[in-house]
């Protein structure tokens, strides 16, 4: 299981400095590859419209 980022994404940043392995790439809605993701949820706890979640 990985996290994903949904379509509420403001693409502010926050959560690609909290992102251990750089899983998150930018983009208009930023993106996390499930093939890097730990799923240690830094992202989600720091992601300020709530957009991240398991999935």
């Amino acid at each position: 299981m990985s996290y994903v980022i949904s379509d509420d994404c403001i693409a502010c940043g926050t959560c690609i400095d909290e992102c251990p392995v750089d899983a998150i790439t930018e983009g208009d809605i930023y993106k996390i590859d499930p093939d890097l993701c730990t799923d240690c949820g830094s992202c989600a706890e720091v992601c300020p419209v709530e957009a991240i979640s398991a999935e």
